[in-house]
Order: C-alpha cells, then sequence, then structure tokens
C-alpha cells in the first residue's frame, strides 16, 4: 500500500473526504441547507477534521524517524511545507478575488498571501474553506514539538497532550454555546487552538500503533464501526434544535447552518471526533490491495484532494453565473457540471502546478539551498 514514498490507503480516505466535502457544498448552495440528521452534513462538517487527522499522521509517518528536530531538520521541513501549500492557496486566494462581486480588502489579501491570517486572524480568509489551510500552518508549528518531546521528553509530551485536549473541552463544552446559531461563533469553532486536538490525534495513532499490525478484517472492522457509529448516532440521542435556515439563496461565506452547533459542541462532539480517528487508523492499517479500475480514480482522487477542496467553491461560482446569465441549467445539471469541471480543472492544476512546486522543493532541500 506504500509506493512511492505515498500511502495510497491514507490517499483514498483523503479523497473520498474532499469529494464528500464538495458534494455537501455543491448540493447545500444548490438545494439549501441539509438536515442536521442526515449523513451528508455529518460529511460536510467533519471532511475536514478528518484531513486534520491524516495531516498529523502522514507528517508522522514521513518525519517522525528522519527528525531530531534540529536546525537544519526545521528549515528543510518548513521550506518543504511552504512549497507545498503555498502555490495553491495563492492561487485560489487570486482566483476568489476574481469572483463576481467579489470585494477587495488589502489587510485580508495580504494575511492570506503570506499565510499570517491562521495567526492573527484566522476568520479573515479570502478563499472559501481556505481557514482550514490556516490552521494547518499553525499545526505545522506544533509538530516540530511533538517530534521533540517524543524523543526527548515524554512527559512533556504528554503534557502537552493533556493541554491541548484540555483546550479541545474547553471550546467542546463551554466556549461553544448551543443557544446561539454556528455562523455566529464561526470564530470560535474555526479557531486553531479548537481543532489542534485532530492533528494531536493522528500523530498519536502513528506514534502509538507504529509498530502494531491488524488484519485486514481487524481493520475494516475499525472502519465499519466508525461508519456506522458516524452515520447513525445522531439518530439514536434527543439533539436541541435551533429553527430551520431554508433559504434558495445561500450565501457562499456561510458555510454552516445555525443548528450545526449541536454537531461540533459537547458529547457529540466528541462521538464524532472518536468516529474520525477510527476511520483513519483502520485505513491506516488496511492492507488491502485494491484493483486497478478503483486504485487509480481513488488514488487521484488523494493526490489532487488539495485542488478538489480549494477549488470547487470557485469552479462553483463561475458555472452558477454562467447559468444565471447566459443558459439556465437544471439543478441536477448544475450539480454534475460542475463536480465534473472541478475534478478535470483538479487533474491539471495537480499534475502541472501541485507538482511543480513539490519537486521544486525536494530539489531545494536535496542541493541544501
Amino acid at each position: 500500500m506504500k509506493q512511492n514514498g505515498r500511502l495510497h490507503n491514507l490517499d483514498y480516505l483523503r479523497g473520498l473526504s474532499a469529494t464528500g466535502i464538495m458534494i455537501y457544498h455543491y448540493s447545500m448552495w444548490t438545494n439549501g441547507h441539509a438536515a442536521i440528521d442526515s449523513f451528508i452534513c455529518r460529511v460536510g462538517v467533519y471532511g475536514v477534521s478528518v484531513f486534520y487527522v491524516l495531516s498529523g499522521l502522514t507528517l508522522y509517518v514521513v518525519y517522525q524517524d528522519r527528525m531530531i528536530p534540529s536546525w537544519h531538520d526545521l528549515r528543510d521541513f518548513f521550506k518543504k511545507r511552504v512549497l507545498r501549500i503555498f502555490p495553491l492557496l495563492w492561487l485560489a486566494t487570486l482566483a476568489t478575488l476574481c469572483l463576481p462581486g467579489a470585494v477587495l480588502h488589502v489587510r485580508e489579501v495580504i494575511l492570506n498571501l503570506t499565510g499570517l491570517f491562521g495567526f492573527v486572524a484566522w476568520d479573515e480568509y479570502v478563499a472559501l474553506g481556505s481557514w482550514s489551510i490556516g490552521n494547518e500552518l499553525v499545526f505545522y508549528v506544533f509538530f516540530p514539538l511533538f517530534v521533540l518531546t517524543t524523543k526527548k521528553s515524554r512527559w512533556l509530551f504528554w503534557l502537552l497532550a493533556a493541554l491541548i485536549i484540555g483546550l479541545f473541552v474547553y471550546f467542546s463544552f463551554f466556549k461553544i454555546d448551543t443557544d446561539h446559531q454556528l455562523r455566529d461563533q464561526w470564530k470560535n469553532y474555526i479557531h486553531p487552538l479548537n481543532q489542534v486536538y485532530l492533528f494531536l490525534g493522528g500523530y498519536i495513532i502513528g506514534w502509538s500503533t507504529q509498530k502494531i499490525r491488524l488484519n485486514v478484517w481487524m481493520s475494516i472492522a475499525l472502519i465499519g464501526l466508525g461508519f456506522v457509529l458516524f452515520a447513525f448516532y445522531p439518530l439514536l440521542i434527543q439533539m436541541p434544535h435551533i429553527g430551520t435556515l431554508d433559504s434558495t439563496t445561500v450565501a457562499l461565506n456561510s458555510m454552516l447552518p445555525g443548528d450545526n452547533v449541536h454537531l461540533v459542541s459537547g458529547w457529540n462532539r466528541v462521538v464524532f471526533s472518536l468516529c474520525c480517528f477510527m476511520v483513519c487508523l483502520g485505513f491506516y492499517k488496511l492492507t488491502i490491495e485494491l484493483p486497478g479500475f478503483l486504485h487509480r480514480p481513488l488514488s487521484f482522487l488523494g493526490e489532487a484532494s488539495y485542488s478538489v477542496y480549494l477549488l470547487h467553491p470557485i469552479m462553483y461560482t463561475w458555472i452558477f453565473w454562467f447559468s444565471a446569465n447566459y443558459y439556465i441549467m437544471s439543478k441536477g445539471v448544475l450539480l454534475i457540471i460542475s463536480m465534473g469541471v472541478t475534478f478535470v480543472l483538479s487533474y491539471f492544476v495537480y499534475h502541472y502546478f501541485e507538482k511543480y512546486f513539490m519537486k521544486l522543493g525536494r530539489k531545494k532541500i536535496a542541493s541544501g539551498n
């Protein structure tokens, strides 16, 4: 399952998560908000959580053995991360500014192009969904600390982990108020310190299970249990509900309905987060080899997931604008065309844009520049 340095089983999950988020958004923008008890709504909310877990897990697999960390290690790590993250972030930011009706705010543009928004103004993102990229940049600062403490002083690592878990409890049970809509607390929800526990969880999965082997059926059981609990847990409890948002016009900067606050707070968030961890662990330990007709498209989705995630709102906006001004499409046609164009564009962006900067990063590290 590991070829050319890639863990394809994690690629599968990454690609499925990106596709699920895209379907959730396209469906929401076309048909209105999904019901809180629908599976696609869960995917739309927790797809990004899976990204964070996979990020911590993947960085562990790639860097744990090769990083001391020394200053040289830190330089190479951040150089490679910058060349992996920033080019597409820049492209998505500039493309968003070219959308119909876009408003230019110099401060926001500077913060987004430098990546500083993730540290000082995490709610001032330009490209829809890029708030999670700002979070990711913050997590990269935590990663060398995880490596250093697990190698030099494990009690410090567990102290740091306890602090991060404490932040998770604080935000989930106290800071995020279920009496108010999530969109009114969006800044609190997307706070990097409210999300870093997921990145930590991915790192711990890699660190604690590196030498543990699970057979195929145990891995599948983990994945299945995580999916079943994720899909049906809300149906087993009485969840509070805040109104119903039923609007034919959905602003692209309003990603979540108000009642989704119950999905990201309290014990519901604990359960859904555990589901994310179980599914990620199951895929990590999965050793089954898929036939080519499944492997190739799933691998593509995983490799191009970053492009799919950041570019799908831009593609939908342009296609919707074209439909509204030149050729009216039915909702179904609008969805199909938006998805098709997004996949095609993501293919080319990944192969001819993202990979260029990935290769450039490897060359710079190899040359020591």
